[in-house]
């Protein structure tokens, strides 16, 4: 059985540690460079704390100061670097999903339940572009809405999920997207039964998508694969017939393999 996470205030919780943390994911794709008050903003800290945490994080060599602003260093993917090679089977994966790319052009991912998000950990890209943003390793988006998450939703155990659906924001992204509570149980629920997701147009319009769960040999859940495509080139019968038991054949090779 695992052991109980830690709350801030007991007595092995390091906060220094996981302000530090804080102050590292507060730079994004959005958010590159930031001077220190705009640090304290997105992270809550007072401007004296953000500071030592900044000139902290400066001295170790993960920061870069260029006049008041504060960016990120290539040292920072040494962090990321270490989390992709102690997951050798996503190497494997990784030409899995460039053999669905190949063979039907389209973007094939690999991704890991993170709080109420999906996480990128493998990536196969086609030519043409989906989504307003660039997806890549790393890139997240909300659970809710990806065919990738429901399918990851569904894996949790009923507490868990019941504690997801409590506190997470459902966002009208799209006409499509679904904002009951009660709805989206019911749609994670047939999920569950039919062991896939079809996400269609309800995060981004013309983002049409399905995912299957991926396990280790011993039965660990490795997180899920998807194939993502444009709704007016691909229809739902192709991505039923098609590319679900294309997706279905890489998690069952992967199953075989990963140990």
């Amino acid at each position: 059985m695992d052991e109980p996470i830690l709350k801030p205030g007991d007595r092995d919780y390091v906060g220094a540690l996981a302000s530090g943390l804080e102050v590292l994911q507060a730079f994004d794709g959005q958010h590159p460079r930031m001077t220190l008050s705009e640090v304290a903003a997105r992270t809550g800290m007072d401007r004296a704390k953000a500071r030592r945490f900044l000139l902290t994080l400066h001295a170790l060599g993960f920061v870069k100061r260029r006049g008041r602003q504060f960016e990120l260093t290539p040292r920072v993917l040494q962090l990321g670097y270490a989390y992709q090679a102690s997951n050798q089977y996503r190497t494997v994966i990784q030409q899995y999903l460039e053999d669905i790319t190949a063979e039907l052009g389209e973007s094939s991912s690999l991704a890991v339940l993170d709080g109420d998000e999906v996480v990128y950990v493998v990536r196969s890209a086609a030519r043409h572009r989906l989504m307003a943003i660039t997806l890549s390793v790393g890139t997240r988006l909300p659970a809710a809405y990806t065919s990738m998450g429901r399918v990851l939703l569904a894996q949790l155990p009923e507490e868990e999920f019941s504690a997801f659906l409590e506190r997470v924001p459902l966002e009208r992204y799209t006409e499509t997207s679904l904002t009951d509570r009660d709805a989206l149980r019911g749609e994670i629920e047939k999920v569950r039964r039919q062991g896939y997701a079809i996400v269609d147009q309800e995060l981004d319009l013309g983002l049409r998508s399905v995912a299957v769960p991926v396990f280790s040999g011993i039965g660990e859940l490795l997180g899920a694969l998807n194939i993502s495509t444009n709704a007016a080139r691909v229809d739902m019968e192709t991505l039923l017939t098609t590319y679900l038991p294309r997706l279905q054949a890489v998690a069952d090779k992967v199953r075989q393999n990963a140990r």
